[in-house]
């Protein structure tokens, strides 16, 4: 099967979750092309699995302080950029079109008259219609990335036909050396490290795309980006601090890590996950970098981590397979498989799931 797969690439966590789906591609024996858009091409790194990808301006979000500019948003749009690599992208080759959140393989799947698959978190608002999200919201929702076929990945299905996160399986067994891991890449690095300072008897590894080199500052560990130095740190380390993205969290639950997180502010996705690990006691969020809510959640135990199933070894054959058992038989399957711990089961249960 060949198969046209469009990552958006603003967010590593789009690109490490598709990462993992590549692999379990390429052992179903699709053959894929993969295409990223959103970020500049130098900024990309640990790309091996995609090999030979194509990357396109795309449209993305700019963020200043932790929050969302609208107006540097509509700045960076180049209409006529995207209108041009939408039309120019030829999908009469492929089998299969698939877009995680992804605009220009999206609309030129729209564009073509062809059925493409949507595997994203931000798929759920297919299914949930969150509130948080508003009309606006659910606008850019609908329209930035178009699918006929929405796959919604989530940390709980809500009684919808949603799948479980796509999460790598880490080779070595979780530990905890007493280090807090910290990565907001839409916050102000000085104003992360004046934060993390006020508790000088905790030791923080901090990643951030400001960071170039490695560098020691007091109880601050400064650390450049890079897969294998962050999977390192994050197997051995006694909590996370991060914005509301899902990758990366979805990894912490896995590997029964604490996190407190700080949704971006105006990112009506990260606003509604905030929300869902909220309910579900899952996670402790702040809703700005406070001192008060950091030395709460930093006297708190570790939690059981979650079990989720190999999603992307079953995701990857249904794909390969034609898609023939209905999602909802595929859903319902993976989430069979899937144990969580006893205080999310308590909250599960209090929201009338069995």
């Amino acid at each position: 099967m060949k198969i046209l797969f469009g990552v958006q690439g603003t967010g590593n966590g789009h690109v490490s979750r598709c990462r993992t789906l590549a692999k379990a591609l390429k052992i179903a024996g699709a053959d894929v092309d993969y295409i990223f858009s959103g970020r500049d091409p130098k900024d990309y790194f640990d790309m091996q699995a995609f090999g030979n990808y194509t990357t396109y301006r795309g449209v993305s979000f700019a963020t200043l302080n932790g929050k969302i500019n609208f107006r540097k948003t509509v700045q960076r749009i180049r209409a006529f950029r995207l209108v041009k690599d939408v039309r120019e992208l030829d999908l009469s080759k492929y089998d299969c079109i698939i877009s995680d959140f992804e605009p220009v393989s999206a609309w030129a799947a729209h564009h073509q008259h062809r059925d493409c698959l949507g595997i994203s978190n931000q798929a759920v608002c297919q299914y949930l219609k969150p509130k948080e999200y508003g009309m606006i919201a659910n606008v850019i929702m609908k329209y930035y990335a178009p699918v006929t076929n929405p796959i919604g990945l989530h940390w709980f299905h809500f009684g919808h036909k949603l799948i479980p996160p796509m999460i790598d399986t880490f080779d070595v067994t979780p530990t905890e050396d007493g280090n807090i891991i910290v990565y907001l890449p839409f916050e102000a690095l000085d104003e992360i490290t004046q934060l993390l300072q006020q508790f000088p008897d905790h030791q923080f590894i901090c990643f951030h795309p400001g960071i170039k080199q490695l560098s020691q500052q007091k109880n601050i560990t400064f650390q450049p980006l890079g897969r294998d130095n962050f999977t390192h740190a994050l197997v051995s380390c006694s909590g996370i601090i991060t914005n509301t993205g899902f990758a990366l969290i979805s990894e912490a639950l896995v590997l029964g890590k604490k996190i407190l997180t700080k949704p971006v502010s105006g990112q009506f996705e990260q606003i509604y996950n905030a929300q869902c690990l909220h309910t579900l006691d899952m996670a402790t969020v702040m809703e700005n970098l406070n001192s008060i809510k950091l030395k709460y959640w930093l006297g708190l135990s570790s939690p059981k981590p979650t079990i989720y199933p190999d999603v992307a070894t079953e995701l990857a054959n249904w794909i390969v397979s034609g898609q023939t058992e209905p999602l909802l038989s595929l859903s319902r399957r993976l989430w069979s498989q899937t144990i969580f711990p006893e205080n999310v089961n308590q909250r599960i249960k209090s929201l009338g799931y069995v």
